[in-house]
């Protein structure tokens, strides 16, 4: 009698475990946040406990930081080690210039530290997050202080020609990053037409921390599919 079958590798399972391949022995990485990145932190701790892996990770978030040290990947962070050979994390949204979307599990702020730290950053992703244009199926999180967020939201606004909405937890509070900033999250009802001059002018805004915009950062895409397979996708070289 045959066995029962085995689940079925979801897209982000597939991009997380891919990602994990990457990985050689002595690197320090860069260790993201979401959901995505889960299958990549499971993945590497298997090679570490079947191989015999050495390697150090800084993470983007304390979920990422609790989770690795319960998982038994070795953590360091950014002031042992200002220089990583790569960061490894998810985004919401990719699109063909390898300009992303991120902060979905509110961590923008230290993935972007994390990632400009990174020799190589490599992005991994399940099926539907690359899109043709930003902004087009998920909003895009911009952190703020607490001090005069009233305010910093109507420039947002009016700068950014969006609508934005303060993101609250669970308990109906409003979220607060592991840096105590809040997030408004901006929707753009046609995309973001430029993304480089949007950046710009939200980074002018008092009040503004970060943007969820990483332009720049992205050197390769791990995307899953639902079929289990990857495609794998590396930005050209200047």
């Amino acid at each position: 009698m045959a066995g029962p079958m085995a689940e079925p590798r979801s897209s982000k399972q597939a991009a997380g475990e891919a990602a994990a391949r990457l990985v050689k022995n002595g690197m320090k990485l860069g260790l993201g946040t979401g959901s995505t990145v889960e299958f990549f932190l499971q993945a590497l701790a298997a090679r570490i406990q079947r191989e015999g892996l050495q390697v150090v990770g800084v993470p983007t978030s304390k979920a990422t930081g609790d989770r690795a040290e319960a998982l038994g990947v070795p953590l360091t962070d950014l002031e042992r080690t200002p220089e990583l050979d790569l960061v490894v994390d998810g985004a919401d949204e990719v699109d063909g210039e390898f300009r992303l979307i991120k902060g979905g599990g509110g961590a923008l702020l230290r993935e972007k530290i994390v990632a400009a730290a990174g020799k190589k950053v490599v992005i991994i992703v399940g099926a539907g997050k690359c899109v043709a244009r930003l902004g087009t199926s998920f909003m895009l999180p911009v952190e703020v202080t607490p001090f005069g967020h009233g305010a910093t939201r109507g420039r947002i606004e009016r700068e950014g020609h969006c609508t934005a909405f303060l993101r609250t937890a669970a308990d109906g509070q409003p979220f607060r990053t592991d840096n105590g900033n809040l997030i408004f999250d901006c929707r753009f009802d046609k995309g973001i037409g430029n993304p480089v001059t949007l950046h710009r002018k939200l980074s002018e805004i008092p009040g503004v921390v970060e943007i969820g915009l990483f332009l720049d950062l992205c050197h390769v895409v791990v995307e899953g599919r639902d079929d289990g397979t990857v495609k794998i996708l590396e930005r050209p070289r200047a």
